[in-house]
């Protein structure tokens, strides 16, 4: 079955920022195609896409977040569990799911940062986009293919 549904999962976190992932995104795919999906933080982005991909409404589930040192935690640290459970949550459901998350290593809340963030996750959000129309092509073709599908 091929689907033409996609869920893009969104943190709140530097909203203004994230959400330029989400514009870009749209510029290769329709609007009435996309379900957005709101979380507080990087942090909750597996569970939601694992649940989204659990449906088996969307050919592919794209995830944006800014993660950053804010002192208190390690962002590595976060970074790396948000996008460990991403991949587990393609693998085990086997809905694509990708990653639009930037995480700096020297985030400085100027003017001069914001729009340089935002400027590159509208190019993140874009890079999502062709990469779930390439996923969704190469697996109709391999469905397509019974010596493919085969092996």
């Amino acid at each position: 079955m091929t689907h033409t549904r996609y869920a893009f999962v969104k943190a709140n976190w530097h909203s203004d920022i994230v959400d330029q992932a989400l514009k870009g995104f749209l510029e290769l795919i329709p609007a009435e195609q996309v379900d957005v999906f709101d979380v507080p933080g990087a942090f909750e982005m597996p569970l939601i896409a694992q649940d989204l991909a659990k449906t088996g409404q969307y050919a592919a589930i794209a995830c944006a977040a800014l993660v950053v040192d804010g002192g208190i935690y390690r962002h590595d640290f976060v970074a790396q569990a948000v996008v460990d459970g991403l991949m587990r949550a393609s693998q085990d459901t086997g809905v694509p799911v990708l990653s639009v998350s930037l995480t700096p290593h020297h985030f400085q809340e100027t003017d001069h940062h914001n729009a340089i963030y935002a400027e590159h996750f509208v190019l993140k959000g874009k890079e999502a986009a062709r990469a779930a129309l390439m996923i969704q092509e190469t697996r109709a073709k391999i469905a397509a293919n019974p010596a493919i599908a085969a092996e």
